[in-house]
Parts: structure tokens; sequence; C-alpha cells
């Protein structure tokens, strides 16, 4: 890669890193940096897949306070990312272009769903019991969501939180938390998978996991400290201008 390429790239990682640990949809700025500069979809999915988990880690680690209490939801939910991961990471060695008809759709449904938790949340609380994390739905639900995050993942995060905000009473800070964590297991066994089988581009990969590990204490700085209105609106903000890019190509 030539310096500006790798520049470019680095500073693609840091915003990805920065906007998964808040939110999610990192991967529409990596992903189309590495198509630009000329990489195939595969070659560019995979090598993004394995940059961003150290992203997603470091997030992970500026949200320990808000993780505490979390053991169970996260070993409950976590079985079930990494099954759907590594079931993502081989539907994408299969069948390279399945999900892209249906990510719009998806995000666009996440939306919906973030918007109006707060209000889901209230309808379901009289059905919930005092282990809500540990319901099947949820887990089958987030078994799914998983498929797809370890198949491409862009605006994954979106439907994680609101999946969580609306099966889960907690505040959004700390499921955000919780949120990080199941990203680093999704999209870090989907890259085990392609660090054995998938033409990963390993300069690009650590170039991206450069910028996205400052990029997730960046984030984790910022996320933390806003109110949950406002933290609900960046989601909402961000999970729109991604959706607006994928349905305008």
């Amino acid at each position: 890669m030539t310096p500006l390429e790798i520049a470019a790239i680095f500073v693609a990682g840091l915003w990805a890193g920065t906007i998964n640990t808040i939110v999610g949809s990192g991967s529409l700025i990596t992903f189309p940096t590495l198509l630009a500069f000329g990489f195939s979809p595969l070659t560019a999915n995979v090598s993004n897949t394995v940059g961003l988990v150290p992203g997603s880690a470091s997030g992970s680690v500026g949200y320990r306070h808000e993780l505490a209490g979390q053991t169970q939801r996260a070993i409950w939910l976590g079985a079930s990312s990494i099954a759907g991961g590594l079931t993502g990471a081989l539907l994408l060695l299969a069948y390279p272009g399945a999900f892209a008809a249906i990510v719009p759709v998806l995000i666009g449904v996440a939306l919906i769903l973030v918007a109006a938790g707060p209000w889901l949340s209230r309808r379901l609380a009289e059905h919930r019991h005092a282990e809500a994390h540990r319901s099947w739905p949820l887990a089958i639900l987030f078994y799914a969501t998983a498929i797809y995050g370890g198949y491409f993942g862009a605006g994954m995060g979106i439907v994680m939180i609101a999946l969580l905000t609306i099966f889960v009473p907690d505040t959004l800070q700390r499921l955000n938390g919780l949120k990080n964590v199941l990203a680093v297991l999704i999209n870090g066994v989907a890259a085990v998978i392609f660090v054995f089988v998938a033409p990963v581009r390993w300069d690009v990969a650590v170039t991206i996991a450069a910028g996205s590990i400052v990029g997730g204490q960046i984030g984790a700085g910022v996320g933390r400290k806003l109110p949950p209105s406002v933290l609900r609106g960046a989601i909402i903000a961000v999970g729109l201008v991604a959706e607006a890019r994928l349905l305008l190509g």
C-alpha cells in the first residue's frame, strides 16, 4: 500500500472504531474505503472484519464499568452470538452476495425498534420475568443477528441495541457496553475462520486494527457521557445515514 492508502485506511479504522463503540455501522466507513482502493469485495470484507475486532475489544474495555453484574447475560447471549457469527462467516465464504438485498430492510426495521424501544419495553415489562435476558426468543433473534454480523455486519450494533432495549430491562449505557462485548464475540469467531481460509490482507487488517483500537477508546469516552436520549438519537442518526448510503449505493 502507498502512504496515502495507509493513512486513509487508518483514519477510516479510527472512525469505524469510534462509531462501532457508540452505535454500530462502522463497516460502512471502512468497507467502501477498501473498495475505493481497488480491493475485491471478499478481500475487503474479511480484512475489515479481522481489523475491527481489536477496536470492538478496545471499546468493551472502555465500557468495563457498565459491564459490572452482566456476566450471566454475556454468557447466555454470547453462546448465540458465537454460533451465529460462525454460521455467518461460513455463509460468506459459500455465498458472497447472499445478504446484499436485505441489509437496508434489516437496518430500517432496527431503527424503528430503537426509536420505539422505550415504549415497547414498557409494554413488555409485565410479561418479563427476573431472568429476562434468558428468554429463548431473544437468544434466537441474537443468533439470527449474529449470522448477519459474521457475514457482513454493517448496522449489526443497531440491531443488537434494538433487541436488548426491548427484551432486557436496564439502562441504555449498560446495554451498549454489553453490545460491544457481544460484537467482539461475533466478529472474533468470524475473524478466526477468515484467518485460516479467506484472503485476508494483513497489511490492511493491521492498519484498520491500529485505527479502530484508538477509535474504540474515543468512542467509549464519548459514548459513556451521553444522556440516554442523546445516545438513542445518535444511534438513529447514524442508522439513517447508513440506510441512505446503502439505498443510494
